[in-house]
C-alpha cells in the first residue's frame, strides 16, 4: 500500500464496533476492569487510550518503524527522546537546530551531566571529529531549521553505527510523506506534529517513532513515567490532519518552489535557502533521500530596515511562530524560533537579523507573490 492510501486507510481507520469512518474520541481517564486478575488492554489513559493508539500505530506505519508515541508537544517528544541518555553520555547535535532543542540541551539536560557538541552536520568530517568515547547519540535535522542545511542521512548513519551510536532525526520539516529517515537507517524519528501533520494551526503535539522493540520499550516507559501524553481530542485532530497530508504538503511544496525562485530574482534579497533550488548546498543528497524540496524556505534581505518593513507590512499571511499550516506563515527566527540561542552563536550559524523563514501555505500563488511584492515595495 502506498503512503497516500495509508494516510486514509490505515489499521484502525474504521471503528470495529460501529463501522464509523471517523475514529471515535475516547474521552475517558480510566477504564473498568471486568476481571481483577486479568486486566483489559486499557486501565488509565496516561498509559494507553484507544484514540491515541490509532494515531500512534498510524505514525509508526507511515515512518516504517516499530512503535509510535504521541506527546503533548514537539518539545515533550524531543525531551522524552533525549531522556534515554544517562549522566556522562555525550550527544553530537547539528548546529542550526531548533531553538527549543538548543534550550533543552544547554539549559536542562546539561544539569544531568549529559554532554553535547554542536557541529555542522552537513559536513561528515565534523561529525566524525566530534565523536568521543562516551558519545551515545547523533541528533539531526535535515533540512535544518532555519537555514535548510542538508545532512546525508545514510552517510551519517554509517559514521554513527561504526561507533554504536543512536541516530535521531527531527523530520518535522518534511513529514513522512516526503522523507522517512528510519528507511534510511535512523533509529528514532521525532516530529513537532503541531506543524504539517496537524496542518491547521489548531493543535500542539509531538510524535516519536522508534525503529526496534528495544527502543520502543524504552520510549514507552519514559512516556508513561513523565506522562506528557497527547489527549484524545488532540489525537483525533492529528488523525484527521494526516488524512489530508498528501494534498496539503504537495500543494504547499509547489508554492514554496515558485516563491523561492521569485525571491531569488528580487534585487532586495541577498540569499534564498531552499533545497529545491539549483545550487542549494546538498541538494543532490536531499533529493536522493526525499521526495521534493518541502514547503519551508528562508531568505535574507540586504538590510535590516527592509526586513522589518516587510514583516510589519506583509498582508494575507501569518507573521507568527510555527509552520506547516494551511496559511502561509512568515517567521522571524531571531525573535521567534531561535530566540533561545545567544546572539553570537546565532550569527556564527548565519541566523542573522535579516533572515526570514517562510512556510508556504495553500493560497493562490499569484496572491501570495502579490502580497510579498507589495510588502517589499
Amino acid at each position: 500500500m502506498r503512503i497516500g492510501t495509508k494516510l486514509i486507510h490505515s489499521e484502525g481507520s474504521i471503528d470495529k464496533n460501529t463501522g464509523a469512518l471517523s475514529t471515535p474520541i475516547y474521552q475517558a481517564s480510566t477504564f473498568h476492569q471486568f476481571d481483577i486478575d486479568n486486566f483489559g488492554k486499557y486501565d488509565y489513559s496516561r498509559s494507553g487510550n484507544p484514540t491515541r493508539d490509532v494515531l500512534e500505530n498510524l505514525i509508526a506505519e507511515l515512518e516504517g518503524g516499530d512503535g509510535g508515541f504521541a506527546f503533548a508537544s514537539g518539545m515533550a517528544a524531543i525531551c522524552s527522546v533525549l531522556s534515554i541518555f544517562s549522566a556522562g553520555d555525550h550527544i553530537v547535535i547539528c548546529g542550526d537546530v531548533y531553538g527549543g532543542t538548543y534550550r533543552a540541551v544547554t539549559k536542562l539536560f546539561s544539569r544531568f551531566n549529559i554532554q553535547h557538541t554542536f557541529v555542522d552536520a552537513s559536513n561528515l568530517e565534523e561529525i566524525r571529529d566530534a565523536i568521543k568515547e562516551n558519545t551515545k547519540g547523533l541528533y539531526l535535522e535535515t533540512p535544518s531549521n532555519p537555514l535548510l542545511k542538508i545532512t546525508d542521512i545514510k552517510d551519517a548513519v554509517k559514521v554513527a553505527k561504526a561507533k554504536d551510536i543512536i541516530v535521531i532525526v527531527d523530520n518535522t520539516f518534511m513529514s513522512p510523506l516526503l522523507q522517512r529517515p528510519i528507511e534510511l537507517g535512523a533509529d528514532i524519528v521525532v516530529h513537532s506534529a503541531t506543524k504539517f501533520i496537524g496542518g491547521h494551526s489548531d493543535v500542539i503535539s509531538g510524535l516519536v517513532v522508534t525503529k526496534n522493540k528495544e527502543l520502543s520499550s524504552e520510549i514507552r516507559q519514559i512516556q508513561n513515567t513523565f506522562g506528557a501524553v497527547l489527549g484524545p481530542q488532540d489525537c483525533w485532530l492529528l488523525i484527521r490532519g494526516l488524512k489530508t497530508l498528501k494534498v496539503r504538503v504537495l500543494e504547499c511544496q509547489k508554492n514554496a518552489e515558485i516563491l523561492a525562485k521569485w525571491l531569488q530574482d528580487r534585487p532586495e534579497v541577498e540569499k534564498v535557502y531552499y533545497p529545491g533550488l539549483e545550487g542549494h548546498p546538498g541538494r543532490e543528497s536531499h533529493l536522493a533521500q526525499s521526495y521534493g524540496g518541502g514547503a519551508v524556505l528562508s531568505f535574507k534581505f540586504k538590510s535590516l530596515e527592509k526586513t522589518k518593513h516587510f514583516l510589519n507590512n506583509v498582508e494575507n499571511v501569518g507573521v507568527a511562530v510555527s509552520l506547516g499550516g494551511v496559511e502561509t506563515i512568515v517567521s522571524y527566527p531571531v525573535k521567534m524560533s531561535h530566540a533561545a540561542i545567544p546572539r553570537e552563536e546565532r550569527e556564527k550559524l548565519g541566523v542573522t537579523d535579516t533572515l526570514i523563514r517562510v512556510s508556504a501555505g495553500l493560497e493562490d500563488i499569484e496572491d501570495l507573490i502579490e502580497s510579498f511584492e507589495k510588502a517589499i515595495n
